[in-house]
């Protein structure tokens, strides 16, 4: 027990950096297969006119993978323990990895796809739990900020290694991160919140009453709403950059590889910076909206600017992630604060996949939007939206900073 408080206080204790390193791990294989997929469709036969229709629904299976991994990670977490979830997780993910690098086609691919995003689902929202829980009151957000930024570096090390080697290799590696991580499992300990609340004869992981009591289901509803211009910026802005550029935003070309690396870059950085704003002024909400008007700023000058030279809007891209990078971080630590240890797991686990999964909703309101005003000004009402949309759900969100965390729902 000394061995718990003693590390409370130090926001590099081991439960941090295991919980950080199994992010890294967790976004390296999402980034890589966002690199490999065309490289690694072509490998199995895919005709160019097909790549980007089986690409998509690939994708699909890994989104829909992570939607129900989050959900069975997140009740594992609080009927079972943070820790065991935390690395049947990453066991998981470390073996889907692996298996991906020997598929020889699509069917097996797709499985593929699905299981690692079952398994890619829990990593962070387990984690974060674990670090806030057994870190005090005081450094618990600098002990997520800094599982946020190190997990967010694992996409430049995605783009390293696709680069270096090729898509199978790029998978091995990923998969055999994951396994030496579970190496160091052996010096973390479980959450004393949850040993503690194991006692309490009370029902623990109940997704479905985060829906049926309607105090729980607006917590959560803003809870996951705050997060929704992340992936808006992921998926539209980084993703999709050199769709953009082309429309007279850029004079030149634009790599999309290059776009969103440096937009990971930003975000590293970002889930530090804003962490530690988080952490000055005392308050989550205030972390919240800098980093908000931060990527509302970046998203102007992403669309205003016309004519401009590659590096300026790399060095905009950059921008865009260290706002979402802080924006991501302190999502998901209020998150975690908002509710009590008997479902705490549940939602930091489910939100941030919520989340992942609306990207499915920008990307058909674009669809949608395009055919009458352009990809452009399309993507900026978007962005508009989810900029509204997130600035209303802080505004309503109750201050989680120093709150004790040792109560259940």
């Amino acid at each position: 027990m000394n061995h718990q408080s003693a590390s409370n206080t130090n926001p590099l204790n081991m439960v941090v950096i295991v919980a950080a390193l199994g992010y890294f791990v967790d976004i390296y294989d999402l980034i890589l297969f966002g690199i490999v997929k065309d490289p690694s469709l072509r490998a199995l036969g895919v005709p160019e006119s097909e790549l980007f229709t089986v690409g998509s629904h690939l994708l699909n299976m890994q989104m829909i993978g992570m939607l129900t991994g989050g959900i069975i990670w997140g009740i594992l977490g609080d009927k079972r323990g943070r820790l065991s979830t935390l690395f049947l997780t990453i066991l998981l993910y470390s073996l889907a990895n692996i298996a991906n690098g020997f598929v020889q086609n699509v069917t097996q691919y797709e499985w593929m796809r699905f299981i690692a995003g079952v398994g890619l689902a829990g990593e962070l929202g387990v984690g974060i739990t674990l670090v806030s829980e057994i870190m005090t009151k005081e450094s618990r957000g600098v002990g997520t900020s800094i599982v946020s930024g190190i997990g967010i570096a694992g996409a430049v090390l995605g783009f390293l290694i696709a680069d270096w080697f090729d898509w199978r290799m790029a998978y091995f590696v990923g998969g055999g991160l994951g396994l030496l991580l579970l190496v160091l499992r052996i010096s973390v300990y479980e959450s004393g919140l949850f040993e503690k609340s194991k006692s309490n004869d009370i029902k623990r992981g109940d997704f479905l009453s985060l829906f049926t009591n309607l105090r729980q289901f607006k917590k959560y509803m803003l809870a996951i709403l705050i997060g929704i211009p992340v992936w808006y910026s992921i998926s539209q802005l980084a993703i999709n950059a050199s769709v953009y550029a082309k429309e007279g935003i850029v004079d030149g070309m634009i790599s999309n590889a290059k776009a969103v690396t440096w937009h990971y870059v930003g975000a590293s950085i970002g889930a530090i910076l804003f962490g530690m704003i988080s952490e000055h002024y005392k308050s989550r909400r205030i972390g919240l909206f800098s980093s908000l008007i931060t990527l509302a700023v970046f998203i102007g000058l992403y669309f205003f600017l016309t004519g401009i030279d590659p590096v300026l809007f790399y060095a905009i891209t950059c921008g865009l992630g260290l706002a979402m990078g802080g924006l991501w971080a302190i999502f998901m630590v209020n998150a975690s604060e908002q509710f009590g240890t008997n479902l705490r797991a549940t939602v930091t686990t489910t939100a941030p996949n919520f989340v992942r999964g609306t990207t499915v909703l920008i990307s058909f309101g674009i669809v949608y939007l395009k055919q009458y005003y352009g990809i452009l000004f399309s993507g900026l009402i978007l962005g508009i939206l989810c900029i509204v949309i997130s600035l209303v759900a802080i505004y309503f969100t109750e201050e989680s900073f120093g709150k004790d965390l040792d109560y259940v729902e």
